[in-house]
Formats: C-alpha cells, structure tokens, sequence
C-alpha cells in the first residue's frame, strides 16, 4: 500500500511468534534484488494461481469468513469507475455496498457529498464479526485530501449496508496524510492504521466512540529509512526526473490474540513491533517507549498474520512473498507475475489472495506509461 506524500505532494511525491516458523527455503540476501525474478518459483508451501484481472488498478483485498471476495481500486492516475467492488463467482465485478457509495467521480466532485461516497479507497478488511472494513484517505492522485472525504467505513455483510462510518478531522487527517492500510483488534473495539504520508505515524481509533489518535507520529518507526532505496527487478524506483520514492509507514499486521502490532515504512528494512496496549494508552509517551525493532526484513508492502501465528510479507522488489521466521524474511514462493505483490488477504481455508498492483509500471515512474493500468489478483494455495 503506499506512499510518502512529501514526494507525492509534487506530481508524487520479540522477535516474531515464529518460533514455530519453519524455514522454507534458503536464506536470503536483503540487499535490493540485482536480476529478474524468476518466472516461478514455487518449492514452498504453496502454489500460485490467477484468481482474477482488472481493467483499472487494485490494491486492496478482503475475504470474509464465508469465502465472499472484494477489491478495491483507488483513484491514483485515473478517474477509476468503481472504487469497491465484490467478485462474483463467475468473475464479475460487482460495485458493493451499493452503486450510490461508488459514484463519485473526480469530474462530479463537487456535484457529490464526500461524506457520503468512496472518494479515493486505498485498502478493504474483513473480520470475524460480519463486517467489510473501507479505509478511504480520500486523497485522488495522492494529492490534496478531499474535504469531508477521509473516513473508515464499515459494512454489515449480511445486509449489504452501511452500518458506521467513522470520520476523521484534519487532526488526523491533515493535508499531506495519506492513511493507507487497517487491521481490527480481536474485541471488536480498536482499529489500527497506518499513514504512509508526510506525517508517518499509526492511527489508533476507537470504534464504538467514532474517536482517532495519531500515535507515534514522526517516531523513526513510522517514518522512511535513510539510505534505502526502492528496486525491482534490480530497476531503480524513481521519479523520470531521478527522485526516489519515500513512503512511511505502510503494511501492518496484529497477532491472533491482538497483544502485538507490527509495521513497516515501505521505504525501510525495519520490521517493528509493539504491545498494543501501549499503542492505545492515552499517554502518547508509553507506544514511543515500549518500541521494538524486530528485525531487518525486506522491502515489504503489504503484511498478512495468519491464522497459524505465520507472518508474511510482499516483498516488491523480487516479486516474491517471504515469512518472517522469527530472524529473517525468506520467501515462500516468487513469481514475475506477482509485479508489485501489494495487499493480501487470508480465507478460512488457508488461502492466501494478494493483489498485483504494478506501481512501478505507472507514469509516476516510467514516462509515457498509460493512466489506465491492468492488474490481477493472485490465490496461493497451500501445496
């Protein structure tokens, strides 16, 4: 999920549960990757499957407790047609909750209440209580936030309606933000996301009194790493005009019991941790102190803890998925076709779905780049 919107602004601008993790293959260099994934690389625990395509660019990916599949489509360098939809059986996409929530269009801004439409979603969560979880920082383009647009909304699945929507100010939502990625505490009372803009920092919100609270906000774990610099493929990722990209804080995962969260800045190496409770005090101070580093990881976008304690990582720049054993991140399965591995999402069966959202394909960083970019969605089904 993505991205700094210092660089954005402008055009773009413990040790784990894995004692139990076993090593899948050999370790890993964490250097940048130098050569081309492979075409497939499948000797781990799974296998990779195209679930879907897409005409537009996903990033998000939800899979409810029934097997029920949805996606979203954030308004990044094009006026995307739909920014929530549910995947049929038969592969078609469906605008979900409803066509009315998706109806905003750039062009109509300001003919449409933001309040009330999906303005620029980045990612979508399911949890075990019946419910689709949309984070919409409302920032088309990554650029100025839309007014009244921030808010995490939450869907009842067996309605197919709006149940809450929970709206942040400017206090949390401030020019320059860019909230990005969510994850739901077991007891149904706290989320926790992550804001990959200029500010960097892990908003705690609570759910039944509709309040949030920027924590850690300009800590160093929340912020991009120095020194580090994005390659796929051994590609360096940068602007035309030779700027890098720098996003913070970015992927994030809580453990089964919801005692530890853990994140990542996209541009970073450093996987962190934290006893959540710290995270939810009302004295800012405590999450700053009780801080872990975990570890050096990867270049990591997307975080996934599975229901077995497993904690995996997209890993962009070999197009590969790692787990983190605990010491290292080593991949479990790398494949070209997993270009730019974003979100992912676990179903009841162990299935692991992640999106292919190809942003380094964009004219962001390849001029003459078309707006309009095709994406996938991929299943990695336990061998």
């Amino acid at each position: 999920m993505v991205h700094r919107r210092c660089m954005l602004a402008a055009g773009l601008t413990l040790a784990m549960l894995g004692t139990g993790a076993a090593r899948r293959v050999a370790a890993q260099s964490q250097a940048p990757a130098q050569a081309m994934a492979p075409l497939a690389s499948q000797t781990g625990p799974f296998r990779l499957q195209e679930a879907n395509r897409f005409d537009h660019q996903a990033t998000g990916v939800a899979v409810s407790p029934e097997g029920r599949i949805f996606v979203n489509f954030p308004r990044w360098t094009e006026d995307a047609p739909v920014s929530v939809a549910e995947i049929g059986k038969d592969g078609a996409l469906k605008p979900y909750p409803d066509e009315k929530w998706n109806a905003w269009r750039n062009t109509a801004a300001s003919k449409l209440s933001a309040r009330d439409h999906f303005v620029c979603v980045q990612s979508v969560v399911a949890d075990r209580r019946g419910n689709l979880w949309v984070l919409d920082p409302a920032a088309p383009g990554m650029d100025k936030v839309v007014s009244d647009g921030p808010k995490l909304v939450r869907i009842d699945l067996a309605s197919n309606k709006v149940a809450q929507v929970i709206r942040f100010g400017e206090d949390v939502a401030l020019q320059g933000s860019y909230l990005n990625d969510v994850r739901l505490h077991p007891d149904g009372d706290t989320a926790f996301v992550t804001d990959s803009g200029a500010r960097g920092s892990i908003v705690v919100v609570d759910l039944q009194k509709g309040r949030a609270m920027p924590r850690l906000d300009g800590h160093p774990s929340t912020q991009p790493e120095k020194g580090v610099e994005i390659s796929v493929n051994g590609e360096k990722l940068q602007r035309p005009d030779g700027r890098p990209l720098q996003a913070a804080s970015d992927g994030i995962a809580l453990s089964e019991d919801g005692r530890t969260l853990f994140w990542q800045a996209l541009t970073g190496r450093t996987l962190y941790s934290i006893d959540s409770a710290a995270l939810m005090s009302d004295n800012q101070d405590d999450g700053a102190r009780k801080v872990v580093k975990v570890g050096t990881s990867c270049v990591a976008d997307g975080l996934l803890m599975s229901r077995d304690g497993q904690l995996y990582l997209t890993s962009p720049e070999d197009s590969s998925i790692k787990v983190w054993t605990g010491e290292r991140a080593e991949p479990v399965i790398a494949d070209r076709r997993l270009s730019w591995p974003d979100s992912m999402a676990e179903a009841s069966d162990g299935t692991i779905y992640v999106t292919a959202s190809h942003l380094h394909e964009m004219p962001w960083f390849r001029h003459g780049a078309p707006t309009v970019l095709p994406t996938q969605l991929f299943r990695l089904v336990r061998s």
